[in-house]
């Protein structure tokens, strides 16, 4: 089983900023990409942020300029900095990681896609 365990969401001021971090563990071989969506109810969910294990980040477009993603490969940990939020960024938003839960996945590129619970984030006007 693969977890991935959200934390740092809150309620913030427009303006202000906030970070988000996942963390995932369980049984898994490869970590092979992390990111961040998140969701409106009664909306799509929307990509945010990726970053691959290599390093490499990708931004939505409501991202761009104003978050930025970071990755521990060490801890499998991903964070979202978030900062001149606005109440449209208002959204449950959700860590997901593409792993290879064995050795054998990894090598035929078989990858499968977690999702976290979701962690609130609020923006005041």
């Amino acid at each position: 089983q693969v977890q991935l365990l959200e934390s740092g969401g809150g309620l913030v001021q427009a303006g202000g900023s906030l970070r988000v971090s996942c963390a995932a563990s369980g049984n898994f071989f490869n970590i092979d990409t992390m990111g961040w969506h998140r969701q409106v109810l009664g909306k799509q969910r929307e990509f945010v942020a990726g970053i691959s294990r290599g390093g490499n980040t990708n931004y939505g477009e409501s991202a761009k300029g104003r978050f930025a993603i970071s990755g521990d490969n060490t801890k499998n940990i991903v964070n979202l900095q978030m900062s001149d939020l606005t109440p449209e960024d208002t959204a449950t938003y959700y860590c997901s990681a593409v792993l290879s839960e064995t050795a054998s996945q990894y090598t035929s590129g078989r990858t499968t896609r977690y999702w976290g619970q979701g962690t609130q984030v609020t923006v005041s006007s």
